[in-house]
Parts: structure tokens; sequence; C-alpha cells
């Protein structure tokens, strides 16, 4: 089931990036389908987070879009070759956002490799937010798509995955040392004993 957009207008991104694990997330190019479980997130809680890129209602040609309405899509290019694929979460002009980091292939495998140049299938496939991507076939020129309809380019749905609590597994968040006081708070979410999840620098 498509995942309706009261999931993502709830207020509490944190409880939002926790709720994504377990869910699968969907992309359809060109008619080539494919589907991978959300093993892995980080939430972001502008304006207060330092390391948002909305920080302090930060608003820039590439933010914009995280002002959106909740069930959004928000790309963005890391080290110019990376594109990172996120969730605008909250009411349109609240500019939160949970980062997909990682998740576990499930259909088409053959194609995400084909795209990543890869032959056998392992964790290093979709294990990180830029490579998954690759992957999924997502990148910047994705970014503002509507996650809510059923012939969304890009869409998450509810299969009946359940994660519990103490499957989660909480830890500080990946790249934000400069955030100061933020970096060390525990907003990085993976699945307990998967082999997809990424691994901190």
């Amino acid at each position: 089931m498509l995942l309706e957009k009261e999931f993502y207008l709830r207020d509490d991104v944190v409880t939002i990036a926790k709720d994504l694990l377990g869910k699968f997330l969907i992309t359809e190019f060109d008619g080539q389908r494919t589907v991978g479980k959300i093993v892995e997130t980080e939430a972001y809680r502008a304006p207060e987070d330092k390391a948002s890129h909305a920080y302090g209602y930060r608003r820039t040609p590439r933010t914009e879009v995280m002002y959106a309405t909740g069930g959004t899509a928000y790309v963005y290019l890391i080290y110019g070759m990376y594109h990172l694929f996120n969730v605008v979460t909250n009411e349109k002009d609240i500019p939160h956002a949970v980062l997909i980091r990682a998740i576990e292939p499930i259909e088409n495998t053959e194609l995400m490799l084909l795209r990543r140049s890869m032959e056998a299938l392992k964790p290093q496939l979709t294990a990180g937010p830029g490579v998954l991507s690759i992957a999924m076939g997502i990148t910047t020129n994705h970014s503002g798509i509507n996650l809510l309809e059923q012939d969304s380019l890009i869409r998450i749905e509810d299969r009946g995955t359940r994660v519990e609590a103490q499957e989660i597994i909480a830890s500080p968040r990946v790249g934000v040392a400069s955030s100061q006081e933020w970096a060390p708070i525990p907003w990085r979410f993976r699945i307990k004993d998967s082999k997809w999840t990424s691994k901190a620098k």
C-alpha cells in the first residue's frame, strides 16, 4: 500500500525516520521497475538542526524543495557525482527531511547490478546513500517529485513489514562533524543485523 500524505505530514521527523525502516522504495523509469527495502535512514530537523541544509531557514535554489509539503522528493548532489535521495516531511514551509541511507535489494536486482557495473549481489550495491541512488536510477532530475501518486516515478510502499523498537540501532549521523553540538545526536537509524546498512566513515 502506497504511503499516504498523513504519514509524511507528522511533525516528528525522528519518528518518521524510524517508521520508514522496513518500507519499500520503488522507482519506475522507462518501464523499468526496481524495489528495495529501506534499512537505514537519517533525520534532519531544520531550522534549529545545524546539520540540515535548511538550518536557520536557509533557502537556496537547491534547498527550496525542502519547504514543499511532506511527501516530496529532495535529491541533491555531493562530491559532484553522488545523488542523495531524501523524503521531505511535515507541513509546507517546515523544512524537515529524511535521508534514505541504505536499502536491501528486493526486485530487479539485475538492473541494479547493471547500473552499478557490478556482477555479484553484495552489500556494496546499495549500502550507502550515493550508491543506492545509482542502483535505483535516482538523480537530481527527480528532485521535487511527488511521492504520493500511484504512478509516481518514485514512491514508497508499506507492505506490512514491521520493525520493532528493539530492532533499531540509533547512532550519530554520518558526515556532520562540522555541525557542532548537533554532530553527536543519534538520528541515524539502522535495522539491527541487516548486512545492507552502510558503514560510518
